[in-house]
């Protein structure tokens, strides 16, 4: 019988990076909450081309439906009332084969309309690279995103037993491994 998974605490997490079992790239300790890790918003935006594209067939998803947009040191980034798009997180991130991870958006930007994560806040063991942030404005108000703001936060959960087949194994194909920009869909549709 193995332990019970359970969340990580402030000086657990702390513990991890400092000996290098999790790693977030740049780090700073003052960052970390009670049972997570704030995150900040990177510079890499990916807007959908919705002029150009009819619908998304889920069974062939068209390519090129995005356009990466990165936003230049001391501009925002400005999303429109009832608009999606891609970022990714400032901070690269590296989880072990034994733990998981969640980010999630932080309450006080929830509470303007601003949602970081539309279904993909679960980071697999194995996971290397920025993560990818599927943004929305619920409002109808304009959001001026700058890039470096405290955007999100990182929980990380431990795992019963180390992942056999952790992300980024060739036997999986993880289409996401490594990315340093906001990265647009790699569905592969229907089987």
């Amino acid at each position: 019988m193995s332990e019970p998974t359970s969340v990580l605490s402030d000086g657990t997490i702390r513990r991890l990076v400092e000996e290098g079992k999790i790693k977030i790239d740049p780090w700073d300790a003052a960052r970390i909450q009670p049972a997570s890790v704030d995150l900040r918003l990177g510079d890499s935006f990916r807007v959908f081309n919705n002029h150009q594209v009819t619908a998304i067939d889920l069974r062939k998803p068209p390519e090129n439906l995005t356009d990466e947009v990165i936003v230049a040191e001391g501009e925002a980034f400005v999303i429109h009332p009832g608009e999606f798009c891609l970022a990714r997180t400032l901070e690269w991130v590296e989880i072990p084969n034994d733990l998981v991870a969640r980010i999630e958006g932080k309450s006080s930007l929830g509470r303007l309309g601003l949602i970081v994560h539309a279904t993909a806040g679960f980071c697999d063991p194995g996971w290397k690279g920025t993560l990818t942030l599927e943004l929305a404005n619920l409002t109808r108000i304009p959001i001026k995103l700058w890039p470096g703001l405290l955007i999100a936060q990182l929980s990380f959960m431990t795992l019963d037993k180390a992942a056999e087949v952790p992300y980024g194994s060739e036997k999986l194909g993880s289409h996401y491994q490594g990315q340093r920009e906001a990265t647009a869909s790699r569905y592969q549709g229907a089987p």
